[in-house]
């Protein structure tokens, strides 16, 4: 509508933004723009030139506003309006028939059930906050309770609104879930002009989504082409005199979309499980159709009230349940294996790959587990490989494809020296991995590096492979003591470092000497001790120096710490190298401390009184899968023993724990069954 003779600045602008806004909502959320794009731009041309003459006259939530402020210094950390909870998972058909199962003994008896299905998009969740039908906060899920403020960054992603529309009532303020991504069409053309430009490329849409959102200078996230999904209501702030929240999921959706939000068109509503089941597996094979990333969908119960009632276990509502696909496979060519020294000095088999597509992402690396696992597939260079991404994340090679062979494929022969140190490599008795005893090997450091300053460690943040190779080539750290004494000096001279980049890593090192005594016991690298052990370690001495002068039997006598690790324990604690390390740390001020507690409380739920022991590669890392069990009860072992309830077994397991389970005539399942008991 064009401007009247008798309309204000101000009254125009105002007009202008409500068109604007209903014109962007039309384009970018329902596909079906009433405009051309030449009259889209005039108007947004006639708005910034009124603007330009009035700044007064500028609001947050002008469309002008999209193509991003000045550059951060850092992101502020917000408290959500309530915990944004992430969701127990399945992964077919039986997995959905145990969970509805579990659930439906807590329905009240004849009350109509019914499902809404929405697809699992391979995204970054934000919250978004608006008051008064304005956006006022974007911000990131961190770890479903405080999260980032990315406010300036998503008022640049054309598909979030900024002001909401009046198509469905809606409170003064309210506050919204949803997942940000980037177009599979869109991730390429930005991949292939990043690569043009000799600037980093991303692996996987998400990578991409997620590395824009956060980027400090928002007129870089203005650039991308960044898409968001809304699909769940955190904060319904009505009063005595508001509107009502939806009181179904599916009243939900269409509010949401009613107001302005972009939902999936892909979410379905049904009366029966078996047309829920039938929906997503109809997916499975179709997910490679759709221009964006999905790696599952989601099953919520349509009524709220009844989900609310249902309550949560562990970190997750009981009526909402994430049915993911399984893994993605391809086949190529092995080339070449790499052997790589661990922390712990266990030597481990790489694939090099003829790259393949696999997954939207290119894979020309694969983990081959151990050298047992190889023989006992066959799997021989020159093979033509499966390759499989556990949990549609990380990529392995399954097996060979036999009747490919040509003849000329050669049999892997494990090494019997350490290809860094050359030093003669053992077996312990009992495991599958083959060890470079040499502590000092060269092969180590960056491994042992790498893990203290991991994010289930020191989480020091921005200390990634390329600067740790960085360091220890300049000779500046010879072990992880020694990266409490770099100073800016010592940064400026590497390539790539800044003045404000040095001070930014010099501050994250400070930091992490306040981390807590089970980060540190995990950082330290001590073979056999995982995140769990390291916990409970913590928890019962409450100072590394306690630890240090425990005995074996004092160890085997703390649930979770069986003869192994407590050997492994009593030989780190008696070496020199541990010592001098642990003397170093100290005078950094590295040395926490707590209160020692004898017992674990335990936590109540359905695995109460059970232990479980995890091996092999499972779609999660152990300890994420330690963590899930905890939180519904149970505990979690690192080693087989009378005591153990299950040995969770996944992908090339170790051979050790599964001959003592079968031994013991303990229970072994897979991951499936673990989520269904």
């Amino acid at each position: 509508m064009p401007a009247t003779h008798d309309q204000s600045p101000a009254e125009r602008a105002a007009e202008l933004r409500e068109q604007i806004n209903l014109h962007s909502y039309r384009y970018h959320v329902l596909d079906d723009p009433i405009i051309s794009d030449g009259e889209y731009d005039a108007l947004i041309n006639e708005l910034r030139a009124i603007e330009t003459d009035h700044p007064d006259l500028v609001t947050p939530d002008s469309p002008t506003q999209r193509v991003g402020a000045q550059p951060a210094s850092e992101f502020v950390k917000v408290r959500h309006a309530q915990p944004i909870l992430s969701l127990a998972a399945a992964f077919d058909a039986a997995g959905v028939r145990a969970w509805y199962e579990r659930i439906g003994k807590l329905i009240p008896a004849g009350a109509p059930v019914a499902f809404t299905v929405e697809p699992k998009i391979d995204g970054l969740t934000v919250v978004l906050t608006y008051e008064d039908g304005k956006l006022i906060q974007g911000a990131t899920r961190g770890d479903g309770v405080i999260g980032e403020d990315i406010t300036v960054n998503a008022r640049t992603v054309k598909s979030i609104p900024l002001a909401l529309l009046p198509g469905a009532p809606y409170p003064r303020r309210i506050a919204v879930r949803g997942e940000a991504y980037m177009p599979i069409d869109a991730f390429e053309k930005m991949n292939a002009a990043q690569l043009s430009a000799g600037e980093r490329t991303y692996a996987n849409p998400r990578n991409f989504a997620a590395g824009s959102l956060r980027q400090l200078d928002p007129r870089l996230t203005a650039n991308r082409p960044l898409r968001v999904f809304c699909y769940a209501i955190i904060e319904w702030g009505a009063g005595p005199d508001g509107p009502d929240a939806p009181a179904t999921q599916w009243q939900l959706l269409q509010t949401l979309k009613a107001i302005g939000f972009p939902v999936s068109d892909l979410s379905r509503r049904f009366e029966s499980l078996d047309e829920v089941i039938a929906y997503i597996e109809s997916y499975n094979d179709k997910r490679d159709t759709l221009n964006f990333e999905i790696d599952g969908m989601v099953i919520k119960l349509d009524d709220l009230r009844l989900s609310e009632q249902l309550g949560s276990v562990g970190n997750g509502p009981r009526g909402a349940l994430a049915v993911k696909f399984p893994a993605r496979e391809a086949t190529t060519i092995l080339k070449e294996v790499l052997v790589k020294v661990g922390r712990t000095g266990a030597i481990t088999p790489n694939a090099v790959l003829e790259p393949v597509q696999l997954g939207g992402i290119t894979i020309s690396k694969a983990t081959l587990h151990n050298f047992d696992d190889i023989a006992r597939k066959d799997i021989r260079i020159g093979d033509r490989v499966i390759i499989k991404r556990a949990g549609d994340v990380i990529p392995y090679v399954a097996g060979p494809v036999v009747a490919a062979r040509t003849g000329a494929e050669c049999v892997i022969q494990p090494p019997v020296n350490c290809p860094y140190c050359d030093t003669a490599l053992i077996r312990r008795e009992g495991e599958v991995a083959v060890y470079c005893p040499n502590d000092e090997c060269p092969g180590r450091l960056d491994r042992a590096i790498e893990h203290f300053v991991g994010r289930g460690a020191m989480d020091i943040e921005g200390l990634g492979t390329k600067i740790v190779a960085q360091l220890i080539d300049a000779e500046l750290i010879g072990d992880v003591a020694d990266l409490y004494a770099l100073n800016k000096e010592d940064l400026l001279e590497l390539d790539g470092f800044a003045e404000k980049k040095a001070q930014k890593l010099l501050d994250a090192i400070a930091a992490s000497k306040q981390q807590t005594l089970d980060r540190v016991v995990f950082g330290l690298g001590i073979q056999h001790v995982g995140g769990v052990a390291a916990g409970a370690l913590a928890a019962w001495y409450g100072s590394i120096d306690a630890l240090l002068a425990a005995t074996p039997d004092q160890l085997t006598g703390i649930d979770g710490v069986g003869p192994i690790i407590a050997e492994s324990i009593v030989g780190w604690a008696g070496r020199a190298s541990t010592r001098d390390l642990l003397t170093k740390l100290r005078q950094a001020g590295v040395n926490p401390s707590q209160e020692p507690r004898r017992a674990v409380v335990p936590v109540e739920g359905p695995f109460a009184g059970k232990t479980f022991v995890i091996t092999g590669a499972l779609s999660q890392s152990r300890e994420e899968i330690a963590a899930w069990i905890e939180a519904r009860g149970g505990k979690v072992s690192e080693s087989v023993s009378k005591k153990t309830s299950y040995v969770v077994v996944g992908d090339a397991p170790g051979a050790s724990k599964v001959t003592k389970a079968t031994t013991l005539n303990i229970p072994m399942i897979g991951e499936d069954e673990l989520r269904a008991l």
